[in-house]
């Protein structure tokens, strides 16, 4: 299951991407790169800011794991989809949905509908039907929230987008390591 996921999920944010690009071009003869109107940060502050949120929602996705039921069963089915993936095939499939839903999400969606619709709107868009998977959409909606204050506050989508890969790519090596399935969490925390 995971070797045939990485093409797939390649090609479907190959179109996501294109799809931000297309639709800020024709909306405003933009790429989806830049917040309106805010002042850029130096690229020291977008690239220490994007790794310090990425870090703080790893941390805080492994803390509510160790105290919470349906983050353990979480984590446990998304690692029964992932489980095997190499460590190259992690980093390929981190870099690519970081950016592609970064540019889609806050560079495309954003300037047109706010940062909090779009923070929803991503939340929905990780919404499973499955029991087991329902808590993603809230998780991914308050990573939403994070993703879309620094889109506004750094001015462009190096932050955001940093931080979504670091998200991505550390979750996804540790769902792909087996470690959810393996650990066993003690009810009063870790």
């Amino acid at each position: 299951m995971a070797r045939r996921l990485v093409p797939i999920a390649t090609a479907f944010y190959a179109l996501l991407l294109l799809g931000a690009v297309g639709w800020r071009w024709l909306a405003d003869g933009q790429l989806p790169l830049r917040a309106g109107g805010a002042e850029l940060w130096p690229a020291w502050a977008r690239v220490g800011s994007g790794l310090g949120l990425g870090l703080a929602l790893v941390a805080g996705s492994r803390a509510w794991t160790a105290r919470s039921a349906s983050a353990r069963k979480l984590s446990e089915e998304l690692a029964s989809l992932v489980g095997g993936l190499s460590t190259g095939r992690v980093l390929l499939l981190a870099a690519i949905s970081g950016v592609a839903e970064e540019a889609f999400f806050r560079g495309a969606l954003q300037p047109r509908v706010g940062w909090l619709a779009a923070s929803l709107l991503f939340g929905l868009a990780h919404f499973h039907p499955r029991r087991e998977l329902r808590v993603w959409a809230p998780a991914a909606a308050l990573a939403g929230l994070g993703f879309g204050a620094l889109f506004e506050a750094s001015g462009d989508l190096v932050a955001p987008a940093l931080a979504h890969a670091v998200v991505n790519g550390l979750n996804l090596h540790w769902l792909a390591s087996g470690e959810p399935g393996r650990a066993r969490f003690a009810r009063n925390g870790v």
